[in-house]
């Protein structure tokens, strides 16, 4: 028999289907649960209660032990506090590129270490090779780099991706020819703690929402936010103000934290919408720096997922700065979201987007 791999089970169908390949290679598979949030659902059901469930019946069909494991306190220190921070300081951040770093290759990854594991393998959409690199998923539609980028080499190292050169109908015809109880299981989709329930009532439970006015470039009031947390660069719905007549629908364009305004404007193609220049911080690098201080390259980058690679000429200006100037401009380049940096399928790290440099692109309105 092969190695020890301890796989983080989620009752999903990937990681399901990870296990058992895992399993059919001869490998002694352990199966893990990773329960990350303590609360129930607004309709008073624990979802984690249900994906246990799947978990346990996937590895008695797989003949593989499998265990449960409770992160909640460091989910809560090391994601969910940002989480917050980030929408309190009027950005749109992105846990799950977090709780990858933090909790699925730190702790979890420790937590297999411990339990003797060669490596530790998950159902992420990705590839790498004998160096550690980070590459994509083999079907584009599924890849998952974007949420990946924070994790560094010697993690990789010690990974496996055993569904990444796969595509997603192949994932389910496996499950489904092995007979796993959640072959037809749906994905999960948005923020894991966030679940199914109402977005605003969810935030509004840790964070007092602060109602301002909506104005329009030239500064006319025309209408009321309930809390600029609530809204997001490039926005339309929820905003409950009509096209005063011309049947235009507005957009946000930005927020205005010390007037506590924010911002908006007719036409999803506004110039306030787009942008070639922000900066980013945070930044990290899965392998070694494509550059050095101070100096240029060329990538590509994705400004959110499951966009197409946009060319780019990037900065390294400091230990923990980008610019990160796109040759064409982008639409709706959002301060607290990530840009991810690839040279064709590796993807070379990244950073959070701090700041929009030049919106407008120095058009007029």
């Amino acid at each position: 028999m092969n190695g020890r791999i301890v796989v983080g089970m989620s009752g999903g169908v990937d990681s399901s289907v990870a296990a058992l390949l895992l399993k059919k290679q001869g490998y002694d598979v352990v199966g893990v649960f990773m329960k990350n949030w303590e609360e129930q659902d607004e309709n008073g059901v624990c979802t984690a209660e249900t994906d246990w469930r799947d978990v346990q019946e996937v590895c008695d069909a797989i003949d593989i032990p499998c265990y449960s494991v409770n992160f909640a306190r460091e989910y809560w220190d090391r994601v969910f506090s940002y989480f917050l921070r980030e929408y309190r300081a009027g950005r749109t951040p992105n846990p799950d590129v977090l709780c990858n770093r933090e909790i699925k290759f730190r702790a979890f990854l420790d937590f297999a270490m411990s339990l003797g594991a060669e490596r530790m393998a998950t159902g992420h959409f990705v590839r790498t090779d004998g160096e550690g690199s980070l590459l994509r998923g083999a079907d584009p539609a599924k890849d998952q780099s974007y949420f990946l980028y924070m994790v560094h080499r010697e993690q990789l190292l010690k990974s496996i991706f055993p569904v990444g050169g796969l595509t997603k109908a192949q994932v389910r015809e496996i499950a489904e020819e092995n007979r796993l109880t959640v072959s037809r299981k749906k994905d999960s989709t948005g923020v894991c703690f966030i679940g199914e329930r109402n977005f605003r009532k969810f935030l509004s439970e840790y964070l007092p929402a602060q109602p301002g006015d909506m104005t329009a470039p030239d500064g006319t009031v025309v209408g009321r936010h309930d809390g600029l947390m609530y809204y997001t660069l490039g926005q339309r719905r929820g905003l409950g103000i009509g096209g005063c007549g011309d049947g235009r629908s507005w957009f946000v364009i930005g927020k205005d934290l010390e007037r506590n305004r924010l911002l908006v404007a007719q036409g999803g193609d506004h110039p306030m919408l787009y942008s070639t220049l922000c900066r980013a911080e945070d930044v990290t690098w899965v392998g070694e720096a494509p550059a050095r201080i101070g100096e240029k390259f060329r990538c590509t980058a994705k400004y959110r997922y499951r966009q197409p690679d946009q060319e780019t000429e990037v900065t390294w200006e400091a230990e923990n700065l980008l610019t990160v100037r796109s040759l064409t401009p982008q639409r709706a380049v959002t301060p607290g979201q990530s840009v991810v940096l690839y040279d064709g399928d590796r993807c070379l790290g990244g950073g959070i987007v701090t700041r929009v440099l030049d919106p407008g692109c120095g058009k007029a309105f």
